[in-house]
């Protein structure tokens, strides 16, 4: 596997290594030993999947305090713009996101470590989304951010017409509302 870091220090792109035959294909998609060696230690105890179609958003979601996730995520289907916002305080690169294209295609997964929000688009006609998580979901420490919060900036690749998403995200936080909900 290669391990990619990014900008936003912690979020680490893996591309596994795949081996292509008129079969089809097969890959490691995890690998505990090589992960640690590669400065992911986590633990999952937790693995969810979802299926959405063309334009739907995802997020931002964490959890906060003692049941924040790290997350390791990919596209077993389809395609879609996955995203990681620093979401610790006391970060420099608090506000910042990392944007990664994954897809049935390129196989990618995207490390998210603890103390971020994540939110995806989908980017094709449907998407199935698996990940895992490396500390059990709590409802009570459940905080999102609005997925078009101006203060962020991300462009989702998804024209605004097209967007679909919950009244949970649609009515979401601010950055702005997170440093005094981390306390």
């Amino acid at each position: 596997m290669n391990f990619i870091k990014t900008d936003i220090d912690g979020v680490i792109i893996v591309e596994p290594k795949v081996f292509e035959d008129d079969r089809g294909y097969f890959f490691e998609s995890y690998n505990e030993a090589e992960f640690t060696a590669n400065g992911i230690p986590n633990k999952f105890v937790q693995d969810n999947q979802s299926k959405s179609s063309y334009g739907v958003i995802r997020g931002l979601h964490c959890q906060l305090g003692e049941h924040a996730q790290a997350k390791l995520v990919r596209v077993l289907h389809g395609k879609v713009l996955d995203v990681a916002v620093d979401a610790r305080p006391d970060s420099p690169t608090f506000g910042k996101h990392v944007a990664v294209e994954l897809s049935e295609e390129n196989k990618r997964q995207l490390f998210i470590p603890r103390g971020f929000l994540h939110g995806f688009s989908v980017l094709s006609e449907t998407a199935v989304f698996a990940y895992k998580c490396d500390n059990l979901y709590n409802k009570a420490s459940e905080f999102g951010i609005r997925y078009d919060d101006p203060e962020i900036g991300i462009d989702w690749k998804v024209p605004t017409e097209k967007i679909i998403t919950s009244e949970k995200d649609r009515l979401a936080n601010q950055l702005k509302d997170l440093k005094q909900h981390a306390r």
